[in-house]
């Protein structure tokens, strides 16, 4: 953290969620901080060159970092050298982010990786009744890149060093999937075995014991079917005080989503975002972009959580 920075505070679920990003933020930015916003018992930690967005939820804090001077900081904390020609190259970095950040870190009971093209709904309700495990994955068989959060323990912030050869995938230019192919591993064996003999090494493997792998459908038109099964998906999702919801209106409970099928394809780069994100009707995200709801798709919602004191005193935006 930069010199003279107040520490980070651990309020609500004492969970901090640390991103690394450079570049520039994208169109979206002000959505995805709006949903952080109505997450007030959760911390976000931003090392960044995009600089200190406008109104920022009190619950982030932002430090300036060029990408030189984080990699080099990666480098200290891992042993090893770790310089890419390419900021990609810290979606390798997630599984490590524990080890990387662990003085500031202090007093946090959960630690965790996200990326920014997500839309948070309601995460603390969605993992409180789940954080008896050491490591919270929204996807099934594997890893959760785009949102994991783990137990800050000393195991579990190390726990990257027992993928074989890890220092060398890391220390490589290249782009090795880390946190969703051999850091999943640790956890996820033998998938094409039958279901039994899974279910059998599964009770050896303390590490698998203490996992919870649990298919959230946040990522639609991913790899993962909708949940009846069908490759037919929610046309779009609205964002409203902290609540989101689908086209399906299928009133069940998602911990945010993840838009990389519309970014990646459907999304030009003349997409944008309109509207207030903090909008009393909410905002909807669909192959259109990020647009105020319409009377039909908004409704009402309950009044806006109050930060707590403890979220108050957090290090907020910083340069």
């Amino acid at each position: 953290m930069s010199d003279g920075a107040e520490p980070l505070t651990a309020a609500g679920l004492r969970l901090c969620l640390v991103i690394p990003y450079f570049g520039r933020w994208p169109f979206w930015f002000s959505h995805f901080l709006e949903s952080v916003r109505w997450n007030p018992g959760i911390q976000w930690l931003f090392y960044t060159d995009c600089g200190v967005p406008e109104s920022v939820p009190a619950n982030t804090c932002f430090v300036n970092s060029s990408f030189a001077d984080y990699c080099r900081r990666v480098s200290s904390a891992l042993g090893i050298a770790f310089a890419p020609a390419n900021p990609y190259k810290l979606c390798d970095l997630k599984p490590c982010l524990g080890r990387v950040h662990q003085e500031e870190l202090r007093g946090f009971d959960f630690w965790g990786f996200s990326d920014i093209d997500v839309i948070y709904g309601d995460l603390e309700r969605y993992l409180a009744p789940r954080l008896h495990y050491d490591l919270i994955s929204t996807h099934a068989n594997r890893v959760s890149g785009h949102f994991c959060v783990l137990r800050n323990t000393q195991d579990m912030r190390d726990l990257f060093m027992r993928v074989p050869g890890w220092a060398r995938l890391l220390a490589s230019h290249e782009h090795h999937a880390f946190d969703e192919g051999p850091f999943s591993r640790i956890f996820i064996r033998h998938k094409n075995w039958p279901q039994w003999a899974r279910r059998l090494a599964d009770r050896r493997n303390p590490y698998r014991q203490r996992a919870l792998f649990e298919e959230a459908y946040s990522t639609p038109g991913g790899r993962v079917p909708w949940r009846d099964g069908s490759r037919s998906f929610p046309e779009w999702w609205r964002w409203q005080r902290g609540e989101l919801s689908n086209s399906f209106a299928d009133g069940l409970d998602y911990p945010y989503f993840h838009f990389i099928q519309l970014k990646c394809e459907r999304w030009s780069a003349t997409t944008t975002a309109s509207g207030d994100a903090g909008a009393e009707g909410g905002f909807v995200v669909s192959a259109n972009g990020v647009s105020p709801a319409s009377s039909e798709q908004a409704s009402v919602v309950p009044s806006p959580p109050a930060a707590s004191a403890a979220s108050a005193r957090a290090c907020g935006a910083r340069q």
